[in-house]
């Protein structure tokens, strides 16, 4: 970026923003809201990558926070404008996933009842993590309800989909790692 670049433009002083392509709409947009709890989301993912966690791990999420800026590059364009080229979500992001879900499994007791989430700083922040990604998810499912147009839309919730179940297994696994107890939970009946 260029030195004089400044991070402040003034122009969401009114409670606006703008769609890559231009369109100003309000900062509560549901397009909005969608690929910024996208960007929660990918903090989020950040902080687990800060643990102490294996540099495989650690490279795997790196390149799933890439994929989650190419979901909100896809979700905060305006379908109706010229657009130059944006990255694209494919299968093989979603086969991607699910290869390291198996691979993590295979390592994992059986689960035979619901775990409270806890035990670990990183377990907790992983499924913090998968908890934000299903708020991801649905705000996404809403948006795409709405606007049939959304770039990739259908994609996007498939790959949200699987990274909420991603999420999961890692919490279990980093549970595994560091042998934190995961605690069952006992519905009190």
């Amino acid at each position: 970026m260029s030195a004089d670049w400044k991070i402040y433009t003034k122009t969401g002083d009114h409670g606006e923003t703008s769609l890559i392509g231009g369109t100003r709409v309000p900062k509560y947009h549901e397009r909005i809201e969608a690929y910024g709890t996208l960007d929660e989301l990918n903090s989020f993912i950040g902080l687990i990558r800060d643990h102490n966690i294996g540099e495989d791990t650690r490279k795997l999420l790196i390149e799933i926070q890439d994929r989650i800026f190419t979901a909100e590059s896809l979700l905060a364009a305006d379908p109706s404008a010229q657009i130059k080229t944006l990255p694209h979500l494919n299968e093989e992001d979603i086969l991607l996933l699910e290869t390291e879900i198996d691979k993590m499994n295979d390592q994992l007791p059986v689960l035979t009842s619901f775990i409270l989430p806890g035990g670990n700083p990183v377990v907790s922040t992983s499924h913090i993590a998968r908890c934000v990604c299903r708020r991801a998810e649905r705000l996404t499912i809403k948006l795409v309800e709405n606007n049939h147009d959304t770039l990739q839309g259908e994609m996007v919730i498939k790959y949200l989909n699987r990274l909420s179940d991603f999420l999961f297994v890692l919490a279990r696994k980093f549970a595994l790692d560091f042998n934190a107890v995961e605690t069952p939970w006992k519905a009190r009946i």
